[in-house]
């Protein structure tokens, strides 16, 4: 193989394979690297699938290889620029918005489902925001194409399959060691197998599980960032009776609460109707709680899940939002021998441990059938459990039946999201030739505005290359 690339782009993410995308439409003669820890799209199998046990792989194929933890997700894409991450801000709204719809495009080119959800119940959409209004909550309104967990997976093999025919180089199993900088400019990389490659612009596009390693890289050749968000809290999981109306007229329901008695920002993510909760494991064997949906109908259960979401920012001089988060996930880990906790809202209210027998004697049966019953209120700090418990007290004004008893909490789910790294409108970091995308540099948080960032970048690498 070869040494020299005109691109370099470290992972195979959304961003990453976006990213790759939009060089070679543009110049099929461009030569780009993409490196990836993890394996190949048609490798990505996880055995708990089958077996209902996670046999510790290593790297795990649910969070990492093409197409990164999308590959596993529910893949929902949120088609609003207010939805998804820090674009905006960098490019502005209507440039954020161009982007979002021409990668929204190419998705509908490799085979997403065409229907989108809250494009057409208005009336509903009213009622909904009248409700939350008087709940004090905000409903972020965002049209959401729904790719389904089987069928995002055929999306991104197809990708695959397109850049392996536009002749990108693509190497898994491969971890980059060291970003090579000289006189103030990256210049290559070295990894783990030994392996020195040179490119004259490299992207750094890993996702959250990356995010951890990005900051090392960033500590390591001085670049420049700036503390970012921790994102904290439960997988909710309630029978799809209490959640019918939502799920039928919004399928996500995007809403975002000022708590009263900390004023903290707590927000809803990633609805599962007829979903499944999962467990996500990170390097370490960190266990962490999602959660999926498919479309196939063989597949749906009789519960909605999702994510509550508390928001904290810190000052200086706190830089490590990863590790608090880690920190917090292993708390529950401790407790659970490696697995997820999981409690009822009755019990975390009136601060008692869940036991087997009340938490199956309910309407509502947990869908993650290793989860540990037991209590959050050893792993939360004492702000975030007042947030979550407001929060669910709110939302149950909105649609009744979310703040019963039986209602699960699984813990932890959290976002690893690094420190934010500081890069200008082209996405080019205070290292020359270096650019960072995407949700490991605290740019995007989800699929659509990270495969955006991908082809905004592509641009600007393009227009670089030919300066």
């Amino acid at each position: 193989m070869q040494n020299q690339f005109d691109v370099i782009i470290i992972g195979a993410g959304p961003g990453g394979i976006f990213c790759a995308y939009e060089l070679m439409d543009k110049n099929r003669d461009l030569k780009v690297l993409m490196l990836e820890k993890g394996r190949s799209i048609e490798k990505r199998q996880c055995p708990k699938r089958v077996t209902r046990q996670c046999v510790g792989c290593k790297p795990c194929s649910i969070t990492t290889g093409f197409a990164g933890a999308g590959a596993f997700s529910d893949g929902k894409l949120s088609l609003s620029p207010d939805v998804g991450g820090n674009l905006p801000a960098i490019l502005g709204y209507e440039r954020t918005r161009e982007l979002i719809r021409q990668s929204d495009s190419i998705y509908l080119k490799f085979g997403a489902d065409t229907k989108i959800y809250g494009a057409d119940r208005q009336a509903q959409i009213q009622e909904t925001r009248l409700k939350a209004i008087n709940a004090n909550l905000k409903l972020v309104e965002c049209p959401i194409r729904h790719l389904g967990t089987e069928e995002g997976y055929k999306i991104y093999e197809k990708l695959q399959r397109h850049l392996e025919r536009q002749n990108v180089t693509m190497v898994f199993n491969t971890m980059v060691e060291e970003i090579l900088v000289e006189d103030g400019r990256a210049v290559g990389v070295r990894t783990d197998r030994g392996e020195t490659f040179y490119g004259k612009e490299i992207v750094s596009t890993v996702g959250r599980e990356g995010a951890d390693w990005f900051r090392e890289k960033c500590e390591q050749i001085g670049i420049e960032t700036t503390p970012g968000t921790v994102d904290i809290g439960v997988r909710v999981e309630v029978r799809d009776e209490v959640m019918q109306f939502l799920n039928e007229n919004l399928y996500e329901a995007k809403l975002i609460y000022h708590t009263p008695t900390f004023d903290d920002k707590v927000r809803t993510f990633c609805t599962n109707p007829s979903g499944e909760v999962a467990t996500e494991y990170y390097e370490g064997g960190l266990a962490v709680v999602n959660g999926h949906a498919y479309k196939a109908q063989d597949y749906k259960t009789s519960n909605t899940n999702f994510a509550i979401l508390v928001s904290k920012n810190f000052t200086k001089p706190f830089k490590t939002p990863i590790e608090y988060g880690k920190h917090i996930a292993q708390l529950s880990n401790m407790l659970c021998g490696g697995k997820i906790l999981v409690q009822t809202f009755g019990d975390f209210k009136r601060g008692r441990r869940t036991t087997e027998e009340r938490l199956y004697r309910n309407n509502l049966m947990p869908t993650l059938k290793d989860a540990v019953p037991g209590d959050l209120s050893l792993v939360f700090p004492h702000r975030i459990m007042v947030d979550i418990e407001e929060m669910l007290l709110a939302l149950d004004k909105i649609t009744p039946g979310i703040a019963a008893d039986e209602t699960l909490l699984y813990g932890v789910e959290v976002k690893f999201y690094s420190n934010r790294v500081i890069v200008n409108g082209d996405f080019e970091t205070s290292i020359k030739g270096l650019r960072a995308i995407g949700d490991g540099a605290g740019v995007t948080r989800g699929l659509q505005q990270a495969s955006a960032n991908g082809i905004s970048v592509a641009g600007s690498i393009l227009r670089a290359l030919h300066s």
